[in-house]
């Protein structure tokens, strides 16, 4: 009951992270009937291009043998490894095609799937791999019931085709027997076409179904609950309590650094307690006056505080400090359409204190 509403819970598609842990761990969706097709037209091509020929070519070896058995003395131990190197060499010859072609179609099978990768986990001893409780689940799962299925399907089909095309031909099957060896192997070559034939073409449509069934079952299984994508994402992100805490930690030491440079402003723009912005203008230093501070409210506040307690000089200006407020930040100057309004108040400053030496 408990897994049934494990499953219902997980409702969210899995992540881009789930996915990639996954394929890292080796859990990648992987038909094995595509490898089945694969394999059944490697083949068809072995059937079709080279079972002809080799065939006829061991068929006569053996024919030679038997017929001649003269020519080919066992009166020592060379004469047997002769024999034994010919038949070898003939088998070898209609045996090595094969061998090929199902090397080569089942590595291209797999690539065509997923691309290899080492992967350790894969090897290493699970309990879970020997319980008698997994491999009952495993048995009478959906996953067991879709492979009985699959299983089922393949030998219906092939034990079909084969009563069918054996049927036809059963009388001329049976008269075979009694014929040339290259007969027979030519007879048989045609029959293993025909059922190579409907067996691929079978093969084709259930690794179809195949391989998006595990595509879509290996999907499903990878989704996650809303509780893990929280989880996931805290641990890609961090945590969001941590992250705030952090950031409130850095907004006090930058208010903190921002107000002890309150003292050398050459004046304070106010509005006149919601706002303030500090300015400082020094010739040799900058070509226009630079925000040092500014804020709102209780911060605006203090600002003004400091400034009276340092002698500068606080001018109220609701509008021109709330537009500053919304255009400048710190450590930077002002922006250009706020010059003449500046320099009108920076020019009362100096004529306020023609004496005073501007420069702290």
């Amino acid at each position: 009951m408990s897994e049934d509403q494990d499953k219902d819970s997980k409702t969210e598609a899995p992540s881009e992270k789930k996915l990639s842990d996954a394929a890292d761990k080796g859990n990648v969706p992987f038909s094995r009937e595509v490898t089945v097709f694969a394999s059944t037209l490697a083949i068809y091509i072995f059937v079709v291009f080279f079972l002809s020929d080799g065939a006829a070519s061991v068929a006569e070896a053996l024919k030679d043998i038997f017929e001649q058995p003269e020519a080919w003395r066992l009166d020592t131990s060379t004469d047997v490894v002769a024999l034994i190197s010919h038949i070898v060499m003939k088998s070898g010859a209609l045996l090595v095609p094969i061998f090929v072609l199902l090397i080569i179609f089942g590595v291209g099978s797999s690539i065509f799937q997923n691309l290899p990768r080492p992967v350790l986990d894969r090897i290493q001893p699970k309990m879970n791999r020997i319980s008698p409780a997994a491999g009952f689940k495993r048995i009478y799962g959906v996953q067991g019931l879709v492979e009985f299925g699959k299983s089922l399907f393949k030998i219906v089909v092939v034990s079909t085709v084969v009563v069918l095309v054996l049927w036809n031909d059963y009388f001329a099957t049976l008269d075979l027997m009694f014929s040339d060896p290259v007969t027979i192997f030519t007879a048989m070559t045609s029959d293993l076409k025909q059922i190579m034939i409907v067996v691929l073409l079978a093969t084709a449509v259930l690794a179809i179904g195949d391989l998006f069934w595990t595509r879509h079952h290996w999907y499903t299984e990878l989704m996650m609950t809303k509780q893990e994508v929280k989880e996931e994402l805290k641990q890609s992100q961090g945590d969001p309590i941590v992250k705030s805490r952090l950031r409130s930690i850095q907004r006090d030491r930058a208010r903190k650094r921002m107000i002890s440079s309150v003292p050398r402003a050459t004046l304070v723009i106010a509005n006149p307690t919601h706002y303030a912005v500090a300015l400082r203008y020094v010739r040799e230093e900058n070509d226009a006056p630079v925000v040092v501070a500014m804020g709102q409210d209780l911060v605006a506040l203090k600002i003004r505080e400091l400034a009276e307690k340092n002698g500068i000089p606080v001018f109220e200006d609701p509008p021109l400090a709330r537009s500053m407020f919304a255009q400048v930040s710190v450590d930077s100057v002002i922006p250009p359409v706020f010059y003449k309004a500046v320099a009108e108040l920076i020019h009362r400053v100096y004529a306020a204190q023609p004496q005073q030496k501007r420069v702290t």
